[in-house]
């Protein structure tokens, strides 16, 4: 049977995985932008004992490559408009030269990585976004999630370096949200794997005032999460990615930590970030 897993059909919780646990990291492009930042986090992220997968993003790299070759970026609500050059340039820049230069610097580490893109080994196959009331051009949503082939590259001693560069198995690259790919990945391995999904960024967690790093929410179940909308106190971007989280929880993911990417080891012992837990 493929483990190829259709997340549109999916409709119950699969029992966790036999094979032990994984952590799926996604990376925060605030830390992409910064070299010094970026070594930092990946020697701490190779230091990671286990088996492990990294997601990430493009930064402000593709942006600032599309301006030098005088190709208009369009972005809305912080979404990007990938039209037929803006797809190119992102290809280049997410699948090429980030994803590499991680997979570079993982070896430096000791941390033997390969970098795919979605296309690579059908790794995760997406769908040209439809039905939006704006055309966001190139831009893919998640249909598939290769678990079989992401798993034996695993158990062979590989740590996974993705891309957000998805295809629809037509022939199409396609541009596709860093985070989303993370929470898909993680669902799908959870199917074989008891799963920790960890979203990294500039913050130390799911904060109570946006102007106070310090007060971030410990522990974050759908009670409280309820409460906090209510009040106000957890509100615009933030709800889409808890959502994401409950969603990846209900699915058989083992548990979400947002937290800052400077902390990743604190994180991974349990002394920093907000915990995303079902009650």
């Amino acid at each position: 049977m493929s483990s190829v897993i259709n997340i549109k059909e999916a409709s119950s919780v699969p029992p966790l995985g036999d094979q032990g646990a994984l952590y799926v990291i996604k990376i925060g492009g605030n830390v992409i932008d910064d070299e010094v930042k970026l070594s930092s986090f990946l020697q701490d992220f190779a230091a990671i004992e286990g088996k492990k997968v990294l997601v990430h993003g493009g930064g402000k790299l593709a942006t600032r490559l599309a301006e030098q070759m005088g190709v208009q970026q369009q972005m809305v609500e912080g979404r990007r408009i990938t039209d037929a050059e803006t797809l190119k340039i992102v290809t280049m820049v997410y699948a090429g030269y980030i994803n590499k230069n991680i997979v570079a610097q993982l070896q430096r580490y000791d941390c033997n990585a390969i970098g795919l893109s979605g296309a690579d080994g059908n790794a995760i196959k997406a769908h040209k976004r439809a039905g939006a009331e704006r055309d966001y051009g190139f831009a893919g949503d998640v249909d598939e999630v290769n678990a079989e082939l992401i798993n034996t590259l695993i158990e062979a001693d590989n740590t996974i370096v993705l891309a957000p560069i998805t295809h629809d198995k037509k022939g199409q690259l396609l541009n596709t949200n860093a985070d989303t790919i993370a929470q898909e990945t993680a669902k799908a391995l959870s199917k074989l794997y008891e799963v920790d999904l960890i979203y990294t960024f500039e913050k130390k967690g799911v904060l109570t005032n946006i102007d106070d790093d310090e007060s971030y929410i410990k522990q974050l179940d759908p009670s409280s999460y309820e409460g906090y909308k209510e009040k106000g106190t957890i509100s615009s971007g933030m709800i889409p990615k808890l959502d994401n989280a409950f969603a990846a929880l209900n699915f058989g993911v083992k548990k979400v930590i947002i937290g800052k990417s400077d902390e990743l080891q604190q994180i991974i012992e349990g002394t920093s970030g907000t915990t995303i837990v079902n009650d």
